[in-house]
């Protein structure tokens, strides 16, 4: 149809006009990916972090910068994590519309975790509210770049990603209400999948609920309270702070004496301080990515990120 009234046009000697797609920058990999896919064929949301980087203290290039000028939607986590964002948001970006994830109502939020050593949590009772709740999760915690309380690190619940999707699905209908019905039509695609994803983890890790292990930071509380994880602590409060020789003493301790099954590094920071930890113990090491850094960005990271996180957790956690 659009093919034959542009012919029409061009016989008339009428240039068709269309609504051009707002250009839009997304913060992390697995937020891109989300926005990506309800974009579809229309676009690529421009990505903020590079592929591989962690958003903790991360510091903004040139070439992301102009992305945030000239975005029309920006979609982010929300200033618990991407903390650097939030002046250039207010200096490039005063126009934008904006979407936090941590702001989004139907999302699930959870307070971050206190220390590095933590017993199992019930999360029935946390909050799946937006950002009006934030004031009954504050905590003083070494986690500063994290303020507000709640653990930003939501992505990681696929129920959350769905919630995103169909908000940035909103956002860009009403940006660009032409192409409304592709972005809605990308969105419950979307979806569908995210509920296949999920209830592929949940088969996967229900056989090693209960099974205790440590991560180098607390970046996993989403994951373990969707599927039931027996997460017991974090060698690091602070993913660009090592610990000191008192707490290395005190986790090595802990793996020697609570059945810790496994420890998982990050791609994004050293592995050596985990192999440290581990050595002399019986616990197993391995890695989680919760950003998907060994994925080119694009549609399918988000899942090929989950996948890959309960492939790695089934594995090492698994007798």
């Amino acid at each position: 149809m659009r093919f034959r009234i542009a012919l029409g046009l061009l016989v008339l000697g009428v240039a068709p006009a269309w609504a051009e797609v707002p250009r839009v920058a997304a913060s992390i990999a697995p937020v891109q990916s989300l926005v990506a896919s309800v974009m579809g064929d229309l676009g690529t949301p421009a990505l903020i972090v590079s592929s591989g980087a962690s958003p903790h203290g991360y510091a903004l290039k040139p070439s992301q910068a102009r992305s945030l000028q000239d975005a029309a939607l920006v979609v982010w986590v929300g200033p618990a994590l991407e903390t650097f964002l939030v002046a250039p948001l207010e200096r490039l970006s005063p126009q934008a519309k904006r979407l936090a994830l941590t702001s989004l109502p139907g999302v699930r939020l959870l307070p971050l975790r206190q220390g590095g050593d933590w017993e199992p949590h019930d999360h029935e009772h946390d909050h799946e509210t937006g950002a009006a709740d934030h004031e009954e999760h504050d905590h003083d915690d070494d986690h500063d770049h994290e303020a507000g309380g709640i653990d930003p690190h939501l992505w990681l619940d696929p129920t959350n990603a769905q919630v995103l999707v169909g908000a940035v699905a909103d956002a860009l209908a009403d940006l660009d209400p032409e192409h409304a019905p592709t972005y809605r039509a990308n969105a419950a695609a979307t979806k569908t999948r995210l509920e296949g994803l999920d209830r592929a983890l949940q088969e996967r890790l229900a056989p090693v609920r209960g099974r205790s292990f440590l991560v180098f930071h607390d970046g996993y509380q989403y994951l373990e309270a969707r599927y039931g994880l027996t997460g017991v602590g974090a060698i690091t409060l602070h993913p660009e702070t090592p610990p000191g020789a008192q707490r290395m003493r005190q986790i090595r301790e802990r793996l020697k004496t609570q059945g810790v099954a496994c420890i998982f590094a990050e791609p994004q920071f050293s592995p050596a301080m985990v192999h440290t930890v581990a050595e002399g113990t019986p616990a197993h090491t391995s890695t989680l990515d919760p950003l998907g850094a060994a994925h080119p960005p694009g549609p399918a990271l988000y899942e090929q990120t989950l996948n890959d996180l309960g492939r790695a957790l089934a594995e090492c956690l698994t007798p």
